[in-house]
């Protein structure tokens, strides 16, 4: 059987020199523009990838050479405003979250991860440690006439004396442990040597591997003092701004008092007898031919009251003695002018000096 296809002629139809011409340029033309289509999604692809692969790397590096905020600034920007003028110990935890301790003498103690705090014998709390991988700093403040035990997350205990304030992240970072102090405070720094303990307050700094310490740093007054007990502690003052260079670091030894003048900048060191520095917190205060002025100061804040009249005593008059804490403040009162020259008169807030 024939194979009808094969029947078929196929016609060509004849074609000029010109359109022969115009079909080869149209062909050509096309094979380009696929080429070059081609070439270009390529190109945008590569591109795309580069532009993504830069940008990446632009994010890794931010995020790789983006430090936590220190400590310092922190206390800058956030606790500037937070003061010791009230009436009840207060607890911050983070920016805002506030916490009124009724307890008097309620021992505030950390757990190791820092997110379970216990307040004396009756409360626990619990809290965030970090919020987009910053720390959560917590504040405690402790008014005139108080004071407060508190055991952070790394074992450490602190004692804050009234008038006090301290800044201290919820738990430490890997490779070292900071606190901030305004006022008075004593630690008992629990020893690691791989991660270092500092103590920033004012202008100065402390660093401690293990060791007891007390520091003072009043806003009214005119000095910054570190006591040493035991162990070692180096010490370095940095200068008006952020980008001054640290003086010298210097150490001390256990029975040394160094004092940094904050007006003029000078810094001396003297052996003292240590216990009056600590007694406080057990709830005595003992002088050896203490300036009684600075006695005064230091009663006022312990008792939350205003002393009225404190030039007339003479920058010469010293005082020397035992003052239990827990007694009224009229005997304390008149312990002291039984031992010098100074007469006073007490009301609901204040002491006069006449």
């Amino acid at each position: 059987m024939k194979d009808k296809r094969s029947d078929k002629k196929i016609k060509y139809l004849p074609i000029t020199f010109s359109e022969k011409k115009d079909l080869e340029n149209r062909i050509l033309n096309s094979v380009q523009k696929h080429k070059y289509r081609k070439r270009r999604v390529r190109f945008l692809a590569a591109f795309a990838a580069s532009t993504l692969f830069l940008g990446g790397l632009g994010f890794y590096f931010s995020q790789s050479t983006s430090e936590p905020m220190s400590i310092t600034d922190y206390v800058n920007s956030n606790v500037s405003e937070h003061n010791v003028n009230s009436d009840k110990v207060t607890l911050i935890l983070g920016k805002e979250n506030e916490i009124k301790i009724d307890e008097d003498g309620a021992m505030v103690t950390y757990s190791n991860s820092g997110q379970d705090i216990s307040v004396g014998s009756t409360k626990t709390i619990s809290q965030k440690t970090t919020i987009k991988d910053e720390p959560v700093y917590n504040t405690l403040l402790v008014p005139y006439g108080k004071k407060l035990k508190t055991k952070l997350s790394d074992n450490s205990v602190v004692w804050l004396n009234s008038g006090s304030k301290m800044v201290y992240p919820a738990t430490f970072s890997e490779d070292k442990r900071e606190v901030y102090i305004e006022g008075e405070a004593i630690f008992e720094v629990a020893h690691n040597k791989e991660k270092p303990f500092y103590v920033v307050s004012g202008n100065q700094r402390i660093k401690v591997l293990g060791t007891v310490f007390g520091v003072t740093n009043y806003q009214d007054e005119g000095s910054i003092n570190t006591v040493l007990k035991s162990g070692s502690v180096e010490i370095s003052y940095q200068g008006d701004s952020k980008t001054s260079e640290p003086m010298d670091k210097f150490r001390i030894t256990p029975g040394t008092k160094a004092s940094y003048n904050k007006k003029n900048k000078s810094i001396i060191s003297e052996k003292v007898d240590v216990e009056s520095y600590f007694s406080w917190r057990d709830g005595y205060l003992v002088f050896k031919q203490d300036d009684l002025r600075h006695i005064m100061k230091r009663i006022s804040r312990y008792y939350n009251l205003k002393i009225v009249g404190i030039e007339k005593i003479s920058s010469n008059e010293t005082f020397s003695g035992y003052l239990d804490l827990n007694e009224d403040i009229t005997k304390v009162m008149e312990s002291i002018k039984e031992s010098s020259v100074i007469d006073y008169g007490l009301s609901e807030n204040e002491i006069t000096i006449y």
